[in-house]
């Protein structure tokens, strides 16, 4: 009797064809989007691991440390190394006020009228102009008309150039974090007599730090990689740095090397490099991105993690 029961109770709780359809309809999606993300992962692990095994023979410490000799072709990569961060970190540093200052003015003081969707079309216009164009206005305005350096190319022209190029992404992607906090927050700062600059200073701006730094962390790997904008604006196939001081290169009055462009001449102009020197460039390179946005993404997880909401 007690086996019939149960035998009824399991019946009873069956799952219907229709319920089993929509098990292996579920199942199915699951495995289509699987496949989907391990057609973007897959590439990525063995193209990167491609190049590091390929560059694996002259990585060393020696080969980060040594300026390159030769015409590039030996030594290492120390002043590509610095140049590419010294462009990549005055960029951030001139667009990443820019760009979150302009993203709060849009979102939270500016009214829904023509100038701000003539500025909002602007900004996504500005995104999607190609890089070597960006690299001609740099020339033009930083080299020649703004005569940073005496109408020479130098690392503040490129660094403009590259702030530039980089602002459409950081106002999108801050404009996105901003809306993000509830406007509940914002209320409830208004009804106990806070401005609207403090609201935004002590509520919104701490609660959106983190969709912030998502914009930030997208541009670091799209400038240290660009090579058009920088070749026309301040970096030279050849410079070593000589200096022992803590300023390297000096941001007015120098030129500088950079990863991409040392990758770009090395694989392409340079004759008798060896084999594994590209590839050894090249896992510089993605190992600096990848640090530097690894830090990046540490620090945006620990914000994340004192949300209160």
């Amino acid at each position: 009797m007690t086996s019939r029961a149960s035998h009824l109770a399991v019946a009873t709780f069956a799952g219907t064809p229709f319920v089993r359809r929509k098990e292996r309809n579920e199942m199915v999606a699951k495995c289509f989007f699987g496949m989907m993300a391990a057609a973007m992962i897959v590439p990525l692990i063995l193209i990167v691991g491609y190049i590091v095994v390929q560059g694996w023979p002259l990585l060393s410490w020696e080969f980060l440390t040594t300026n390159p000799r030769g015409g590039g072709v030996r030594g290492g990569v120390w002043s590509a190394l610095i140049g590419t961060l010294y462009l990549v970190g005055f960029s951030l540093l001139i667009s990443a006020p820019i760009g979150v200052l302009a993203a709060v003015y849009l979102n939270e003081y500016a009214r829904d009228n023509w100038f701000t969707r003539v500025v909002n079309l602007a900004v996504v216009n500005l995104a999607g102009v190609p890089s070597i164009v960006h690299g001609l206005f740099g020339l033009g305005a930083f080299v020649y008309f703004a005569n940073l350096n005496e109408g020479k190319k130098s690392i503040i022209a490129a660094a403009l150039t590259l702030a530039v190029m980089t602002l459409p992404v950081i106002i999108a992607s801050t404009k996105e974090a901003l809306s993000s906090v509830p406007v509940s927050f914002r209320e409830a700062c208004w009804n106990v007599g806070a401005t609207r600059w403090q609201t935004i200073w002590r509520i919104v701006l701490p609660n959106s730090i983190s969709g912030i730094l998502t914009g930030v962390i997208l541009q670091v790997s799209r400038t240290a990689g660009e090579t058009a904008p920088v070749m026309l604006t301040g970096v030279t196939t050849w410079k070593m740095i000589e200096s022992t001081g803590w300023l390297l290169y000096h941001p007015v009055k120098d030129q500088c090397m950079a990863l991409s462009m040392h990758l770009y001449y090395i694989a392409t102009q340079a004759s008798g490099a060896p084999k594994a020197l590209p590839f050894a460039i090249a896992t510089v390179l993605v190992g600096a991105v990848v640090l530097v946005n690894a830090t990046a993404i540490i620090f945006r997880i620990y914000l994340r993690s004192r949300k209160k909401w």
